[in-house]
């Protein structure tokens, strides 16, 4: 049996080291995962009070609507309901979208590094991709515009970006939106939203009204820490979305996940208290980077770029021997680069404690 030729070739999404694996290779007996861009502190502790009771339905298929979901994220958000379709992670999303806007007709436009699944489910589908490179490790929204041509379909921006962390600010993305011909999505992937602290991010949602050729990914994955149970969703104009549910597999988010999601909606000051530590850890990372001379991409987001002025995998390897997983930049298309989420306040010295003493 043969897959069709666009999928020859393509590497399945590699995913931070499993700690299991890592502990069984080397033979420790302690391993942080600071690789995932997961929350170190978990999940609110509203959650699990609801999670026990939630395992006596596990006989029955979930509300392929997600009804109390949608009526909650609706609800925080301000949107109808009718303008949300939920995910098996927003990684689902993104595949959606490529399923039903792309041919071999078609092309997306999408920064360079970024997000890999933009690519990877639009080749699958047989479109073209246009790269566009970085800034300073920002969108270059001028260039990507010129990209655009009649064949473009989607332009994805990744806001804030993995993997440099970095952002595109309010006037730069408004202007970029108005100039963007209506018949081209605009896939404005905001994962990490929870965690950005700039006063001049884009506030997209009400940008809805105006634009219905614009989209926003989110996701309970990360600030949540619902990482796996997979929900995300996308939301946007309300006849695209509706266009758009045929496409979606009848029960693709699970009963859990569902609930869990709803609760964890409930708890904004789990987020809050997230949100702050992760400010005081991303403040001890980059005094640390200057203290060091190294230069590093001012992150929005959990994680922080470091430049280490030396392969990649050679620093990744010696971390993971000392316990600690990170991601590869030589992976991520930042060769002297490792890329860490940050973790608790110890793990964190822990971590910077070994970065300091490298050889």
């Amino acid at each position: 049996m043969n897959v069709k030729q666009t999928m020859v070739g393509l590497v399945p999404y590699q995913p931070g080291k499993p700690i299991e694996d890592v502990k069984r290779e080397l033979g420790l007996d302690e391993v942080v995962k600071l690789a995932s861009n997961e929350n170190p502190y978990g999940f609110s502790p509203e959650v699990k009070k609801v999670l026990q009771d939630s395992l006596e339905n596990l006989a029955i298929y979930p509300d392929g609507y997600a009804r109390e979901l949608r009526e909650g994220v609706a609800k925080h958000l301000g949107v109808k309901e009718k303008q949300l379709i939920f995910g098996n992670g927003s990684d689902e999303v993104i595949l959606l979208l490529c399923r039903s806007l792309l041919t071999e007709k078609d092309n997306i436009v999408t920064a360079t590094p970024t997000f890999s699944q933009y690519s990877h489910n639009a080749v699958i589908e047989g479109a073209k991709i246009h790269e566009v490179p970085l800034v300073d490790g920002v969108h270059d929204l001028e260039a990507m515009l010129e990209a655009i041509d009649e064949h473009t379909k989607i332009v994805f921006v990744c806001n804030p970006n993995n993997p440099s962390g970095t952002y595109v600010g309010e006037e730069e993305f408004l202007s970029f939106l108005k100039k963007v011909p209506d018949n081209v999505l605009v896939v404005s992937d905001e994962a990490y939203f929870e965690y950005v602290a700039a006063e001049d991010y884009p506030v997209t949602i009400p940008l809805l009204k105006d634009y219905s050729n614009l989209m926003i990914l989110r996701t309970f994955s990360k600030a949540y820490g619902l990482a796996s149970l997979r929900v995300g969703y996308g939301v946007g104009n309300e006849q695209f979305i509706q266009a758009l549910d045929p496409g979606r597999g009848p029960f693709n988010t699970n009963t859990i996940g569902q609930i869990a999601a709803f609760e964890a909606l409930s708890d904004q000051q789990f987020i809050t208290e997230c949100y702050e530590k992760n400010r005081v850890e991303m403040e001890r990372f980059e005094a640390f980077c200057e203290k060091k001379g190294y230069k590093y991409y001012p992150s929005q987001a959990n994680f922080i770029l470091i430049d280490l002025q030396r392969p990649g995998g050679e620093v990744f390897q010696k971390l993971l021997e000392k316990g600690f997983i990170t991601r590869n930049g030589e992976a991520l298309g930042f060769p002297t680069c490792i890329r860490i989420t940050l973790g608790t306040k110890e793990q964190n010295e822990r971590i910077i404690d070994v970065l300091s003493n490298l050889s």
